[in-house]
C-alpha cells in the first residue's frame, strides 16, 4: 500500500512538473487521492490562468472554487511542454529479451569513454530492430518462403569474408583512414566503395546507417545499391512497445486514452504560432514583431502558444560577446512588449528555444535554456514564459511535437559523401527530412562537426517518429510529409519576414510571408 502511495505521488509531481508547476508537499496531499480526469481538468484550468509556478493549498482552492462556478471556460485541451529535455528518460535495447529497459540512475554530463560507443551500438540495435520488423528483410519462418516471397536476408559483416555473391548489410558509415569509408556494424567493420552505388534519397554522411546490397572485390565491398533503414508505421511501433514512455510526457491513462479519442473527432481551433531568428538588437525586427502580435491581439480566439527559436542576437554570443547587460535589456523590453497585449498574457503561453549562436555554455547538444540573467526581466513581466532547452518536445493532448533550432540544412549537405539522389526529389529540404526521419535521430553527423553529450543522445532520438518536426533552419522557409510526419522549416524572421501558424490537430500550417499577412 505505502508503494503504491509512493508511486501514485511521483505520478501526480510529474504531470504538473510537465507543465511547469511545482507542488507544495500540503497540496500534493490535498489532490492526491483526485480522480485523474479532476486532475486533468485542474491542470487544464491553471493552464489558462497566469499563476504562480509554485502551487499551495489556497491556489490550488481557489481555482477548484473558480472553475465549479464558472465550467464553460475549462477548456478540455492539455498542452504539455518538457522544457528541459535533459528529463526525457533514456531506454537501452535488450537484444535477447527483444524488448527496450528504462535507465533508472542518474546520468553525469562528462561521460566515460564507454558511452561515446554506446551512443553508436544503441543507434544501430534501435534500427536493426526496426528493420527486422520490415516486410523485405523480416526473416520467414521456413528458409524455404523466401524465394517465394523475395526475403532479403541482411548479413553480418563478419561473414563476407566467407561468404561469396551478393549480400545486404546493414552498417555505420565511419572513416577510419583518409579518403577511405568503411561500413561497421556490431561484428566487424569493411571498407566500402560508393562510388559506383545507386542511393535513395537523403544525405548519405558519416555517421548515418544504411543498408547496402553488393559483393566482395579483393577485400572491399563493392556497393551496387544502398538505402537508409525502412520506416516503420507509427501506430505500429506504440503498439508493439507501448509500455514504454519514449517521448518523456507519461503514458496515458484510460480516462485519457477516451478523451483524446472523443477530440479527434472535435474540430480544434488552438493554433501555434512559430518564429524562428528573432534579433532582439534590431529594432526594424521588433518592429515586425509588434505588428505579428498585435495582429493575434486582435483576433477572436489567441492562440495558444508562442514559440520563439533563436539566435536572439545578430551576434554570436561567444567569448567575444561583450553585450550581455544590454541583450537582457532587449529581452525585457520583448517582455513589455508582449504585456501590452493583455489577451495574448492572459491567454497564451510563450516558449524560448535557444539557437546555436545563442549565450549558453558551449555548442555541444542537446543545448539547456538561456541563462536566467538575460531573460529576468521578461520573466517579471510575463511570469508563465517558458525557457526551455534545444531540442524542445511539446505535446498538445495526442499529438506529439518536436522543435530543434539548428542550422542542419548547410551543414548535412556539406557533409555528404555521395551527391544526393534526384530521383524522387530534388528539394534539399526534403533530403534532409527523410535522413532525419530514418535515422530517427535530430542530428546525425560526425561528432567531429556537431558535438554531443555523450551520455543525452537519446534527447535527440525521434523514436517512435512524433506528429510534427519543427526544424528552425535560417535557410528558406519550407515544409513536406514523409513517413506520416509534418515537418516543416518556419524559415528566418529577421532575414526573410517568414514565420508558421500552425494548427497541431490537423497538422495544418500557414506558411505565408509576413508582409501578405499584415
Amino acid at each position: 500500500m505505502r508503494e503504491r502511495t509512493r508511486r501514485r505521488r511521483r505520478d501526480i509531481q510529474k504531470q504538473f512538473s510537465l507543465r511547469r508547476y511545482r507542488l507544495k508537499a500540503e497540496a500534493l496531499d490535498m489532490i492526491e487521492n483526485f480522480p485523474d480526469e479532476d486532475i486533468e481538468l485542474l491542470l487544464n484550468r491553471l493552464q489558462q490562468e497566469s499563476r504562480s509556478s509554485t502551487l499551495d493549498v489556497e491556489t490550488i482552492r481557489n481555482v477548484i472554487e473558480e472553475a465549479a462556478t464558472d465550467e464553460s471556460t475549462t477548456s478540455v485541451y492539455s498542452l504539455a511542454v518538457i522544457d528541459n529535455v535533459f528529463l526525457v528518460p533514456k531506454f537501452r535495447y535488450d537484444v535477447v529479451n527483444k524488448r527496450f529497459i528504462e535507465h533508472e540512475s542518474n546520468l553525469p554530463v562528462h561521460g566515460e569513454a564507454s558511452a561515446k560507443t554506446y551512443i553508436y551500438r544503441e543507434r544501430f540495435r534501435l534500427l536493426s530492430q526496426r528493420v527486422s520488423r520490415a516486410d523485405s528483410f523480416s526473416r520467414p519462418v521456413f528458409d524455404a518462403d523466401m524465394l517465394q516471397y523475395k526475403k532479403r536476408e541482411i548479413s553480418s559483416i563478419q561473414s563476407l569474408a566467407v561468404e561469396m555473391g551478393k549480400k545486404w548489410v546493414m552498417g555505420l558509415i565511419l572513416q577510419m583512414e583518409d579518403g577511405h569509408f568503411y561500413l561497421e556494424d556490431l561484428s566487424a567493420s569493411v571498407e566500402i566503395d560508393l562510388s559506383k552505388a545507386k542511393i535513395t534519397t537523403g544525405f548519405f554522411t558519416e555517421n548515418t546507417i544504411i543498408l547496402a546490397q553488393g559483393e566482395m572485390h579483393n577485400g572491399i565491398f563493392q556497393v551496387i545499391a544502398c538505402g537508409f533503414p525502412p520506416l516503420e508505421d507509427r501506430d505500429k511501433t506504440l503498439r508493439i512497445h507501448r509500455d514504454n514512455d519514449f517521448f518523456g510526457c507519461g503514458r496515458p491513462t484510460k480516462h485519457e486514452m477516451i478523451r483524446l479519442a472523443d477530440l479527434d473527432r472535435l474540430p480544434v481551433n488552438d493554433t501555434f504560432v512559430i518564429l524562428s531568428e528573432i534579433w532582439l538588437d534590431d529594432e526594424e525586427v521588433l518592429g515586425k514583431l509588434e505588428t505579428v502580435l498585435h495582429r493575434f491581439e486582435s483576433v477572436e480566439t489567441v492562440p495558444s502558444l508562442f514559440v520563439f527559436m533563436g539566435n536572439f542576437c545578430s551576434r554570436p554570443c561567444n567569448l567575444s560577446f561583450g553585450s550581455y547587460s544590454s541583450l537582457r535589456q532587449q529581452f525585457g523590453k520583448l517582455g513589455r512588449m508582449i504585456g501590452n497585449h493583455p489577451k495574448l498574457k492572459a491567454n497564451s503561453r510563450f516558449l524560448f528555444i535557444p539557437g546555436p549562436h545563442d549565450a549558453g555554455p558551449s555548442t555541444v547538444l542537446p543545448r539547456c535554456g538561456l541563462p536566467e540573467y538575460l531573460t529576468e526581466e521578461l520573466r517579471e513581466v510575463i511570469p508563465n514564459a517558458i525557457f526551455s532547452s534545444n531540442p524542445c518536445r511539446v505535446k498538445f493532448d495526442n499529438k506529439e511535437i518536436v522543435f530543434f533550432r539548428q542550422d542542419l540544412l548547410y551543414r548535412m549537405s556539406r557533409s555528404c559523401l555521395i551527391t544526393p539522389s534526384s530521383e524522387e526529389t530534388t528539394d534539399p529540404f526534403e533530403h534532409l527530412v527523410s535522413t532525419l526521419i530514418h535515422q530517427s535521430h535530430l542530428c546525425p553527423l560526425p561528432l567531429l562537426v556537431q558535438p554531443i553529450i555523450w551520455n543525452y543522445d537519446h534527447c535527440l532520438k525521434l523514436y517512435p517518429t512524433p506528429h510534427t518536426i519543427v526544424l528552425g533552419d535560417k535557410s528558406e522557409q519550407k515544409d513536406c510529409r514523409i513517413g506520416g510526419a509534418k515537418c516543416f522549416n518556419p524559415g528566418s524572421f529577421s532575414t526573410d519576414s517568414t514565420y508558421v501558424v500552425y494548427r497541431p490537430s490537423t497538422q495544418e500550417i500557414d506558411t505565408r510571408p509576413f508582409r501578405q499577412q499584415t
